[in-house]
């Protein structure tokens, strides 16, 4: 890989509760996952994020989540599909709205926390994902974990997708992220995170929690937004991959 996106998890502070340091992070990203106010944001945070994101040229996608404020989207759920496929497109449709004022476009989709794991691999929640995306705006690229099942399923049903890798996340040896319940399920040094990321961006390999070696296909790298050293990290993964001589761009125009 000559080229690489970094993608964050942006817009999740709520009212005077701040979560992350999104104006650093947008110096730094090229795409930004903003949150859409179910799992975390409100309006008024919202629009500044994409104000911020529109100044420094940064993609702009709908982080869609769970109806969860209190558990940040983070806690599994079952909705029936056609109350998933509703509030996905409540909140691709609130932040696209919100875009506009802001003088940008939404032009993909992440889904975030326990809704991201969960369309990984349970194809009838995907489906309803799926639906709401193309219900709205079937040109919109769905953002979805290397190496899930939801990636064939939603390229046959028309979707572009770009997969992506998570720089401070811990892999188990089948390509599915280490729970957060586990220790050592996230990773903070920063050091650590961006050498781990230059070999995965030059060799496709991540080292998994109990040391095997797996192989990803992922066009752009998560830096999660609100952790304590995440500008750190995500400055140390920039400086480490532009010294390899990748450059930095998002994966869509």
């Amino acid at each position: 890989m000559k080229s690489i996106d970094l993608n964050s998890d942006l817009g999740e502070s709520f009212g005077p509760w701040k979560m992350g340091e999104d104006s650093e992070m947008l110096s730094i990203v090229t795409s930004a996952n903003v949150a859409c106010g179910f799992h975390a944001g409100d309006p008024a945070g919202i629009l500044r994020t994409l104000e911020a994101a529109k100044k420094n040229n940064v993609r702009v996608g709908a982080h869609i989540g769970y109806r969860d404020l209190v558990g940040f989207g983070r806690r599994n759920m079952d909705p029936t599909d056609s109350e998933l496929t509703g509030d996905a497109i409540y909140q691709i449709g609130a932040l696209m709205g919100l875009a506009k004022a802001a003088g940008t476009k939404v032009v993909y989709v992440k889904p975030h926390g326990a809704l991201y794991n969960t369309i990984a691999y349970d194809m009838r929640q995907a489906k309803a994902v799926i639906n709401a995306i193309k219900a709205v705006e079937p040109s919109l690229v769905l953002m979805a974990l290397a190496g899930s099942a939801i990636i064939p399923f939603a390229r046959e049903a028309g979707l572009v997708v770009v997969a992506e890798a998570f720089a401070d996340r811990a892999y188990n040896s089948d390509g599915t992220l280490v729970s957060r319940r586990e220790k050592g399920a996230v990773l903070s040094n920063p050091a650590i995170v961006a050498e781990r990321m230059v070999k995965f961006v030059e060799t496709g390999k991540i080292t998994a929690i109990d040391g095997k070696e797996i192989t990803l296909d992922a066009q752009s790298i998560c830096l999660h937004g609100d952790s304590p050293s995440a500008v750190l990290m995500a400055k140390a993964v920039k400086a480490g991959l532009e010294k390899a001589g990748v450059s930095l761009k998002p994966f869509v125009d």
